[in-house]
């Protein structure tokens, strides 16, 4: 199931809106076929064991990271495949939560009388899946927030200088994880002071993530990076109820994607941001910032997981802090985060952070 899983987080990134599922299939003792769901969310992982097994198949034990699908979608269920093929017995590690699923595939393989066996690294399963589980059970993505910031705390100094406060080696490190999410998100502020691309490279990577920027009035360089690549890869615009008209038609000659969201306080209500994107079938985003946005985020708690990079120099109180405002007055007001790990990456420190999934 180890390998099931990790085969599964290959796919991340890459087949929203279905989930990134890993498939293992073992006869004798031996692996006979691996798989995990391909680019675009098809062939499904099963699938792909099964190809790969072929006449082994039959009397395998398949090990799967989620319950495979009962309902006919582009390609016939899973649940299906596996008894066509003759598999003796599943395990698999999490029930899927999609309203089509939800158990009925454990159902038609039990009434095929094949043995399953459920619960199976349950847990990492549920942190791999959460993308795909938030999005059908609460309408929203996954949230990674990314901030990389001075050992003081700051992104950036009074003049708005940012780059760069972190190492290369480090900056390598977010292109992975880049290539792991659907989308990479920044606000405006990021867009206008950085021109950023957004874009995974050096990596191999074939299938970008698509680029979002969060921006009321739109109101984004029109010759930037962003711009200039919005034709070859997605750009979306996450703008407010009255964007300007002639921004907009630019940006759409472009190629740019613009979609509306409602406003809260004046600014960009960040849980409705989600739902669009949700809607939109993404399931994982990787927020870059900034200061802004990251604290719109976690004041209304959709940040599931924090990643900073601290480097090992001072910028002083008059920097951008990498957070914005949140209004607390208390410390037990403060969203709070369970250390996953921490890694010495180049010359600086990688913390991870998650909150509570389910």
């Amino acid at each position: 199931m180890a390998l099931a899983l990790a085969l599964g987080r290959r796919g991340q990134g890459t087949c929203w809106p279905n989930p990134s599922v890993g498939c293992v299939l073992v006869q004798d003792g031996r692996i006979v076929g691996r798989g995990w769901t391909q680019p675009g969310g098809r062939p499904h992982a099963e699938t792909e064991a099964l190809r790969q097994a072929g006449s082994q198949a039959r009397g395998a034990t398949a090990y799967v990271s989620l319950e495979p699908c009962a309902h006919h979608g582009q390609t016939p269920p899973c649940a299906q495949a596996l008894i066509e093929a003759g598999v003796a017995r599943v395990v698999s590690a999490i029930e899927d939560s999609d309203p089509r699923v939800a158990g009925q595939g454990f159902a038609m393989l039990r009434e095929a009388g094949i043995d399953v066996t459920t619960g199976v690294l349950a847990d990492q399963a549920a942190r791999d899946h959460a993308g795909f589980f938030l999005k059908t059970e609460q309408g929203r993505p996954f949230v990674t927030l990314k901030l990389a910031s001075s050992f003081d705390g700051r992104i950036a100094t009074e003049s708005g200088h940012s780059q760069w406060i972190t190492g290369q080696t480090s900056r390598r490190a977010v292109h992975a994880m880049r290539a792991t999410h659907d989308a990479v998100m920044v606000g405006a502020g990021t867009a206008r002071v950085d021109d950023p691309s957004l874009t995974v490279r050096d990596l191999g990577i074939e299938r970008q993530p698509v680029r979002v920027v969060v921006s009321r009035h739109l109101d984004i360089p029109l010759m930037g990076q962003l711009a200039r690549t919005a034709s070859k890869i997605p750009v979306w615009l996450c703008h407010g109820p009255s964007p300007d008209a002639e921004r907009a038609k630019a940006w759409e000659g472009l190629g740019a994607r613009l979609i509306p969201c409602a406003l809260r306080d004046h600014h960009i209500d960040a849980a409705d941001l989600l739902l669009q994107l949700g809607q939109e079938g993404l399931t994982r985003v990787f927020c870059e910032g900034g200061s802004s946005l990251a604290a719109s985020l976690l004041a209304d708690e959709l940040v599931d997981e924090l990643i900073g990079f601290s480097a090992g120099l001072a910028i002083g109180a008059e920097g951008l802090p990498a957070i914005g405002g949140l209004g607390m007055d208390r410390l037990d007001e403060a969203p709070r985060f369970e250390l996953l790990e921490t890694r010495i990456i180049g010359q600086d420190v990688m913390h991870r952070w998650a909150r509570a999934l389910r």
